[in-house]
């Protein structure tokens, strides 16, 4: 892990925090293990101010590459709930993708269950594709 720990921006922190509470009760057995798991990884996570975020971490917004050990390579967008669009790539955090990638960064090496089984995903690019100011309003 190139920061040794999640990064994630203060106001994302307070809202994913949120959102856990709410969806901690996911009917399916492996969206439930994935939010249970990055509930864990929050707890020794770097909280930082917007100005002190690098801008190689994945948090909400960020376009995401992905290189998987399984062959396959694919560019996502980690989203709020409401915003996910599977015909656009954009995914919720809330699922197992979206949990696994948030708070990594550019060139780590994630290792997560997803409903296919164990993968390993290389993160190779973190781009922010649009204003995070839409999440205040959510906050």
């Amino acid at each position: 892990m190139k920061y040794k720990t999640l990064i994630l921006e203060k106001k994302e922190y307070v809202y994913l925090k949120r959102i856990l509470n709410i969806s901690g009760y996911a009917n399916d057995d492996v969206v439930r293990k994935s939010l249970l798991k990055l509930t864990e990884e929050l707890k020794t996570a770097n909280i930082l101010d917007e100005e002190k975020m690098p801008k190689d971490v994945v948090r909400f917004n960020s376009v995401v590459t992905l290189k998987s050990n399984k062959g396959w390579e694919r560019v996502l967008e980690v989203v709020i709930p409401q915003d996910k669009d599977l015909s656009l790539n954009k995914i919720s955090i809330l699922t197992p993708m979206g949990a696994a990638l948030f708070g990594y960064s550019k060139g780590d090496i994630v290792d997560w269950d997803f409903p296919g089984g164990k993968q390993k995903l290389k993160i190779v690019d973190v781009t922010i594709s649009e204003s995070l100011k839409g999440l205040d309003v959510v906050i």
